[in-house]
Order: C-alpha cells, then sequence, then structure tokens
C-alpha cells in the first residue's frame, strides 16, 4: 500500500476536481449569495450566517471526502464513481434549463456552471472507469 502522501493521477484529479468546487462556492457565495438563500429555502436578504454554516457542512464534506480519497477508500472510489457519472444528468437537465422547457433555478450563467461541472464530473468519472479497468479501484487512467 502506498502512503498516505503518495497519489497517483486518478487522486489528483479527483482531488482537483472537489478544490476547483470549492473555490466555486467561495465565488458563488461572495458574487451572488442568493442562490445560497435559494439553495437553503430561505428568504432573500442577509442570511449570511445560514450561508457561512452552508459554506462550512460543505466544506467539511469535501475535506472528509479528499481524505478518503488519499486512504484510498473502496467504498468512496464506488460512490464517487457513481455520483460522477450522474454529473451526466446536470448537463441535460441544465440544457432544458436553458431553452425554457424546465424553470432555472437560478441565474443563466449560474445554470451554465452547473452544465460545466456535469460535463467535468462525467469525464472523470470515464477517467476513473479507465484506471479501474488498467489497476483496479483508485487505478491510474
Amino acid at each position: 500500500m502506498e502512503a498516505l502522501g503518495a497519489t497517483n493521477r486518478t487522486q489528483r484529479l479527483v482531488l482537483a476536481f472537489f478544490a476547483a468546487v470549492w473555490l466555486a462556492l467561495l465565488a458563488i457565495l461572495y458574487a451572488d449569495p442568493q442562490i445560497y438563500d435559494s439553495t437553503l429555502g430561505l428568504e432573500p436578504g442577509r442570511n449570511s450566517l445560514a450561508d457561512l454554516a452552508f459554506l462550512i457542512a460543505i466544506s467539511s464534506l469535501i475535506a472528509i471526502l479528499a481524505l478518503a480519497i488519499l486512504r484510498r477508500s473502496r467504498w468512496i472510489f464506488w460512490l464517487i464513481l457513481l455520483a460522477f457519472l450522474a454529473g451526466i444528468v446536470r448537463v441535460i437537465a441544465s440544457a432544458l434549463e436553458l431553452v425554457g422547457t424546465i424553470p432555472a433555478v437560478g441565474p443563466t450563467w449560474y445554470v451554465e456552471v452547473q452544465a460545466v461541472i456535469g460535463v467535468a464530473q462525467f469525464g472523470i468519472a470515464l477517467a476513473m472507469i479507465a484506471g479501474y479497468r488498467k489497476s483496479g479501484v483508485w487505478g491510474a487512467f
């Protein structure tokens, strides 16, 4: 078994994705905190404490996932793989929102970001499958 600090391409790719998502969460909180409010079902306005609590909760989840990735947890591999494969649904939903078939959940730029995230998730899932076929769980693609 590799040391905790030694990572392969698959692990680094998933960790980089989570880091990018975390930075995007910070940017959204700064640029348009109303998106957090609508996600949490709060009245629009000054809900900075609730927004911060939400950010801390998501940050904690990302930190736990990152640790599990570094430890090459098998069940986290399968959980992330399934979640990332479902990213294609995010792409389809965003496309339907952009053409007006279903109501948009936020401003156009947010719907577009959701689509990009879905494409990235699905691409990473395909890389994870390639790594699995080569070397097993958390194998490098």
